[in-house]
């Protein structure tokens, strides 16, 4: 009977190293699998080939370990509860790496819709809660534990917890709803009425983070969204009109200005990134000045960030315009009389 045992217990250590050994080689194929699927530009092979490695060395572990167990013949009881502990340990792999898969193809959908800047993480932080919760449950099913009870206990609890976590949820059904109502979307340009303003970069499940012009990060809280006015400078389209200010003397031909401004123009959008070819532009005089007639030239612009570069370009090309064809801009003047003051030919002011 010893040397049946011996036997049995050498037989299930050969059978666990094998099922290491098969774990090493699954880890290394499907590590090779991974990175040749990531050479490729669709994204569910990579989700594939990450659900296939996530799985490959736990389950081929657990594998070996229930046939150990069986080779073994071990007592009524101790394969009962062995039966048990590695279902829910395969429960648990399972929903782990199903929870990184269904993440990842929410975040994929969230890609394909929102374009490449989007980074949305609070869709994949909720699901990934929701898998694993649930794998949770079925795990303790597995193992015997009544789950009603505590599925009574989780709703008393979690009103508590709604209660103590009252700004953390706000923020969190904030951001679902900012989301939802694609009022804001990563990549968007957006300006607060407090006065903060950049990239959009992120939304989570407590925050939205935004990347400033000087390449700064600012967090503000998603319930921020809900109770003050913002400007969203890519809705409803990423292009926009640029209105540049500019003057010209009362003694140029307006006509001659308006079509020099308008040529200086389409030059601009043409020949600088960001500018819209086929866009007309437009120059409307609106105000007789103390010394200049003074008018807005209308541009138009891909994208908020590509407005510096044009309205840099286009004042540089105006002025040597206006330089080229003899238009002059008076500086403003002023005459000042004081009485009482001997003026230079001996007459007092």
């Amino acid at each position: 009977m010893d040397d049946l045992n011996w036997q049995r217990v050498i037989v299930a250590a050969i059978v666990m190293a094998a099922a290491l050994a098969v774990a090493v080689v699954l880890r290394l194929l499907t590590g090779r699998l991974f990175r040749r699927a990531g050479d490729t530009r669709w994204a569910w092979d990579d989700l594939a080939a990450r659900l296939v490695r996530d799985l490959a060395v736990p389950v081929a572990v657990l594998g070996g370990a229930w046939i150990s167990a069986k080779v073994l013949e071990l007592p009524r009881g101790t394969l009962d509860v062995t039966a048990k502990v590695l279902t829910a340990a395969t429960i648990l792999v399972v929903s782990l790496a199903l929870a990184r898969l269904i993440a990842g193809s929410v975040t994929s959908i969230a890609l394909a819709r929102q374009g490449v800047a989007a980074n949305v993480t609070i869709f994949a932080n909720i699901t990934r809660v929701i898998v694993i919760g649930v794998g949770l449950l079925v795990m303790l099913q597995s193992l015997g534990v009544s789950i009603t009870p505590l599925l009574g206990a989780l709703g008393v609890g979690g009103l508590a917890v709604a209660l103590a976590l009252q700004d953390t949820l706000a923020n969190l059904f904030a951001g679902v709803h900012v989301l939802a109502s694609k009022t804001i979307e990563p990549g968007d340009y957006i300006k607060l009425s407090s006065g903060q303003e950049g990239y959009v970069v992120d939304i989570n499940w407590r925050n939205t983070s935004i990347r400033t012009l000087s390449d700064n990060i600012e967090v503000i809280p998603n319930a921020r969204f809900s109770d003050t006015i913002l400007t969203n400078f890519h809705r409803p389209a990423q292009d926009m009109s640029l209105l540049l200010q500019a003057k010209a003397p009362y003694e140029a031909d307006l006509e001659r200005v308006e079509r020099l401004a308008v040529e200086v123009g389409e030059g601009v959008m043409a020949d600088v990134q960001g500018g819209v070819k086929d866009a007309e532009v437009l120059v409307r005089f609106h105000t007789f000045g103390e010394s200049t007639v003074d008018f807005t030239v209308i541009l138009r612009t891909g994208e908020f960030g590509d407005q510096f570069r044009i309205r840099h370009e286009f004042v540089k090309r105006l002025h040597r315009a206006f330089r080229e064809e003899g238009i002059e801009v008076p500086y403003p003047r002023r005459r000042v009389t004081l009485d009482g003051v001997p003026s230079p030919d001996g007459l007092t002011l």
